[in-house]
């Protein structure tokens, strides 16, 4: 192990890093000319804390705030979608300059293509109902969104579909609210939903 070696050894030599993060690069760039990459991955750093952002050729299908484990997330996009799984922050770069825009208050709206493969039928329906249909500032209540999505009394379902959202932010679950203005729950916790809607404005800063 890396850190084995340098607890007995000391710190490697500047030059092997880099000869190693060119290695890295060069084995990244091959995969992914050659097609050997169905999952790729990066990790954006925001001030919700860093975000890990996965995206097939599809368009993304995972934002996983920093409290999740990296681990067990790449090892569910490797069991879920393929094993073919690989860093490569090259394929992320437009969702990660959006989402650097989006909290620098750039942005109000995200041009990226999402790939639903994590999510299936009325889970997905209210999630593509959300994505399209709340936009920056606004909210929702459970209620209202299970109305769009055509199940008036889905409620509780619309709730699970929010804290099972694989790309949230970019898909605003935070939008999300109880009847009543109550903030409900959130996967990356309440103070990072109080965060996002007052970033943009749909909550007293």
């Amino acid at each position: 192990m890396i850190i084995d070696d340098e607890l007995a050894n000391g710190p490697r030599p500047d030059a092997d890093r880099r000869g190693e993060d060119e290695a890295v690069r060069a084995f990244t760039e091959r995969a992914l000319a050659d097609g050997l990459v169905d999952v790729a991955y990066a990790t954006v750093d925001s001030p919700i804390g860093a975000l890990l952002v996965a995206g097939t050729g599809a368009g993304l299908v995972r934002v996983a705030f920093s409290g999740e484990e990296p681990g067990h997330v790449l090892d569910e996009l490797a069991a879920r979608l393929s094993p073919r799984v690989i860093e490569a922050p090259v394929r992320l770069d437009p969702v990660r300059r959006q989402l650097d825009e989006y909290f620098e208050g750039r942005r109000k709206a995200f041009a990226i293509a999402i790939d639903w493969s994590l999510a299936s039928g009325f889970r997905r329906l209210v999630l593509q109902s959300l994505f399209a249909g709340v936009g920056f500032g606004e909210t929702v209540s459970y209620r209202e969104l299970a109305v769009r999505a055509g199940s008036p009394r889905a409620s509780r379902a619309v709730g699970s579909a929010m804290a099972t959202n694989p790309v949230p932010v970019v898909v605003p679950c935070h939008r999300v609210l109880r009847t009543g203005g109550a903030l409900g729950g959130y996967g990356g916790g309440l103070d990072v939903k109080r965060r996002l809607l007052s970033l943009e404005g749909a909550l007293p800063s």
